[in-house]
């Protein structure tokens, strides 16, 4: 064979070798080459808790199924304990609030990240697209402050309390540390069963759909149903109750403290029951048919979560819109929270915006960059050692967006975010998604506009 053709054959090979060996590997580079798989993907969690007679404390056991979305063999998952974050491995003589133990279908590691992490060894890798189960019991003692977490009077707020499964992607584990600043989370959509068995005196508003069934003596077992969803929250406590459904066919279900004030109550859900149809018709029908409200007085802010949120409601309501919003920037359309806040603030609180008609025209006037390494895109890490412009997100992140409507019209830009929320439905979302998305509505050079609004 003359050398020259021996030469360009070997050279094939080689390359061939090569192509083949990022696919196998499913790297996340550059263009062309697929984005390696989020996992593990696809899981059912089965949960049955019940709680003591104020709510306060949750027993019971919970599994999760999964498969391994990735090419490369799964040796180990790792559970998030987010209730643990800000008391973390606690001290002892009073541990961790979220504690797991009795561990089946793997074997548990230390808890690390704070007692937020906890890995669980696999008995044997798990292949592409095979699927298994762990399953542990788990106490959950809601801390005695007035938070997502944490209590008021006699109302209990679980939210990031159940243990959830960590995500691998191309960037491997993310095991990000809690911050109470914003949020620290990261999931892939997932199906819930959960049985809540607890005092009839309690009212048990939850992610999904509910019904009721008869427990124990003066007891009640609350079953909820939620597909595709990011987490799973519920509240507990002698609320009030009223229900409305929407034009768009969507369930808005309140729960309320007895003295939060009836104005605000009233307010809040004239709000929900407008905001829920028009974020419908803007970026997508709600696709999970009821959404719960649960407002008491000294809740500080909101707290978004799968299909209900935490509000502190005064005479003048709360912030309802916004952490409505939310269920698209973040529940519906993904994001990791920890590494690009902004794509879901930022997002929630355009829309938030939009909604009550505000004047974004002199905006910027009010914002103010710390140094020349501030970005709107920067992660928690940064915003955490910075949080007194950790407003920016919320203030910058909208202006920025508006800019964006001008420059694209307004037309174009209602396209674009029904588009951008279409491609990425139940998916996870990079800023440089939203980039493109955008890029793809216009033939003008984005990159400046990027620059100028330190999206990076």
């Amino acid at each position: 064979m003359p050398v020259r053709r021996l030469f360009v054959v070997l050279l094939v090979l080689l390359l061939t070798a090569v192509g083949a060996g990022v696919r196998e590997a499913g790297a996340a580079t550059g263009h062309g080459v697929p984005r390696a798989a989020a996992t593990p993907d696809r899981a059912r969690y089965d949960v049955t808790l019940r709680s003591d007679a104020d709510g306060g404390h949750w027993t019971g056991r919970q599994r999760v199924s999964f498969q391994n979305a990735s090419d490369r063999p799964l040796r180990a998952v790792y559970l998030r304990l987010w209730g643990n974050g800000e008391d973390m491995c606690g001290t002892p003589g009073a541990p961790s609030p979220v504690v797991v133990s009795s561990v089946s279908g793997g074997t548990p590691g230390r808890p690390s990240v704070g007692c937020t992490a906890l890995r669980i060894a696999l008995p044997k890798p798990l292949a592409r697209g095979a699927r298994t189960a762990v399953a542990f019991d788990v106490s959950i003692t809601v801390p005695a402050r007035n938070a997502r977490f944490g209590r008021e009077g006699a109302y209990r707020f679980l939210g990031n309390a159940l243990p959830v499964l960590a995500v691998h992607d191309a960037k491997g584990w993310h095991l990000d540390p809690y911050v109470a600043l914003g949020e620290s989370f990261y999931a892939l959509t997932s199906d819930f069963r959960v049985r809540l068995d607890h005092p009839s005196a309690l009212k048990v508003p939850t992610t999904g759909h509910t019904r009721s069934l008869p427990g124990g003596p003066g007891r009640t077992v609350t079953v909820a149903v939620a597909d595709r969803v990011r987490d799973f929250a519920w509240a507990a406590g002698p609320f009030r109750t009223a229900a409305r459904t929407t034009p768009g066919g969507v369930r808005v279900k309140a729960y309320w403290a007895a003295d939060t004030p009836a104005e605000g109550v009233r307010l809040t859900r004239a709000d929900a029951v407008a905001a829920v149809d028009r974020f419908g018709r803007e970026f997508g029908r709600y696709p999970y048919g009821e959404i719960d409200l649960v407002m008491t007085p000294g809740f500080g802010g909101g707290m978004e979560y799968p299909g209900l949120v935490l509000l502190g409601t005064t005479e003048e309501g709360g912030a309802v819109v916004h952490e409505l919003a939310h269920q698209w920037w973040y529940g519906i359309v993904g994001n990791d929270e920890y590494t690009s806040p902004w794509l879901d603030e930022s997002f929630a609180q355009y829309a938030n915006a939009r909604f009550y008609g505000w004047e974004t025209g002199d905006c910027w006037s009010d914002v103010y960059w710390p140094d020349d390494s501030a970005a709107l895109t920067s992660s928690m890490a940064y915003w955490s050692q910075h949080r007194g412009t950790y407003h920016l997100v919320y203030t910058a992140g909208p202006c920025a967006l508006a800019d964006l409507e001008r420059a694209l019209g307004p037309d174009t830009m209602a396209r674009l975010l029904e588009r951008y929320a279409r491609e990425h439905w139940y998916g996870v979302s990079t800023t440089a998604d939203f980039k493109k998305a955008a890029q793809s509505m216009t033939d003008e050079d984005l990159r400046p506009f990027w620059e100028a609004h330190r999206i990076r």
